[in-house]
């Protein structure tokens, strides 16, 4: 059997954790499995070298910041070999290069083109545990690239779909995946199963378990996961295409602060106006998620969307430049608000699930700003300082409790 096996930085944070790693994994390999680990840079790695790259300059060169971050999986992968090697099992460590993991050239959010697998099906063939850097590849110029931040596990659902892995294992600072954040609701209950959309969703939504694109690329490939806790033996939870004959209404609730909601003010109300925004911001690698459109008035219209905070001031700043372009009247930026969202299967099926989300949130006197929905999800914006109970206010209400 192959099992790919992806751990994150609170799991590799020192060095009784790196131990803890290594015997897991042996666990594995001394029952005769071929084993494929992917790391994470060590605990608060990434953030200690992201913020160094801004001591030296407040906006660094991408290129460059993705050149000094790939050197904390390094790290993390050449210090697991050491403590493999100390418990006299063969191992070997590689990154991007070695592999090779072929990117496009987007530095700092690239996408998985294609990897070479056969350097690892080499060393596996020699009886070693394969090491691999997750978070990182190489584009077109043989230079280092990252996939965003939660990406080591994308690498991970790669390898295992490019190797036709038996398992991919997640392992986190949790122990699965949960109905809401536990840390903001005690009382949530954690899922033994969940399908590939209903995770995507979650994901993309702000559950900081999984990255969306692992999620998105284990669907496309049929790659089973298994979400489950570094620190103890409990089980985890599965991510397939669940089949189940009875779907729960709503499978959990998520939310994201790193949000900011931006106004496009008096736009002409006519065809062609949406797309030439859009396209721009496009252009500029600025996802948008939520839109919404005010009823036109006057020959005038305002167009609103949401972006993710590190995105803000580059939208802010490309629309003020373009303001004339577009003929707008004023652009409005709001940065303290968040998204909560439920996410469930089973609202195809059962209407009225948007009238109970606003119901709890009445209840709870809560405003909302921006409303987005689709057949599996219902996601609204508010105030940043309303999110906490806004997310125990939708998990009460559709009797997720534990």
């Amino acid at each position: 059997m192959l099992i790919v096996k992806k751990f994150g930085g609170t799991s590799v944070a020192d060095k009784d954790r790196i131990y803890n790693v290594a015997e897991r994994c042996l666990k594995d390999y001394r029952e005769g499995n071929d084993v494929v680990v992917v790391l994470s840079a060590m605990g608060k790695m990434t953030d200690v070298l992201i913020e160094q790259a801004h001591e030296i300059h407040p906006n660094p060169p991408k290129r460059e910041l993705d050149m000094l971050l790939v050197t904390g999986e390094q790290t993390s992968v050449a210090l697991m070999g050491m403590a493999f090697d100390k418990l006299g099992v063969p191992s070997i460590s590689l990154n991007a290069f070695q592999v090779a993991m072929h990117t496009t050239s987007v530095y700092g959010a690239a996408r998985i083109k294609r990897i070479d697998t056969e350097r690892i099906r080499h060393e596996l063939s020699a009886k070693k545990i394969v090491i691999v850097t997750g978070f990182q590849g190489i584009n077109k110029y043989d230079d280092f690239t990252t996939l965003g931040r939660g990406g080591s596990d994308t690498t991970a659902v790669a390898l295992a779909a490019a190797l036709h892995a038996d398992k991919c294992e997640i392992f986190t600072d949790v122990d699965g995946v949960y109905t809401a954040d536990p840390r903001i609701v005690p009382k949530a209950r954690k899922l033994k199963e969940i399908s590939y959309d209903e995770m995507l969703d979650l994901a993309t939504l702000g559950a900081g378990v999984l990255h969306n694109r692992s999620v998105e690329m284990a669907k496309k490939y049929g790659v089973e996961l298994v979400v489950r806790s570094s620190l103890n033996d409990s089980e985890g939870t599965i991510v397939k295409e669940v089949g189940r004959v009875e779907r729960m209404l709503v499978s959990g609730v998520a939310a994201d602060k790193n949000a900011t909601r931006i106004s496009v003010i008096g736009l002409e109300d006519r065809p062609g106006v949406a797309f030439r925004l859009f396209d721009m911001i496009a252009k500029a690698n600025i996802n948008v998620d939520m839109i919404l459109q005010s009823i036109g008035r006057e020959d005038k219209k305002d167009i609103s969307f949401t972006v993710d905070e590190d995105s803000a001031d580059a939208a802010e700043e490309l629309l003020e430049k373009n303001r004339e372009v577009l003929k707008a009247e004023r652009i409005s930026v709001k940065k303290n608000v968040a998204k909560v969202s439920v996410v469930g299967a089973g609202m195809m099926s059962n209407p009225g699930v948007a009238a109970k989300m606003f119901e709890c949130l009445y209840n709870a006197g809560i405003n909302i700003r921006m409303i987005s929905t689709s057949e599996i999800r219902v996601t609204v914006l508010i105030d940043e300082e309303d999110c906490d109970r806004a997310v125990k206010a939708a998990h009460e209400g559709f009797g997720l409790e534990d």
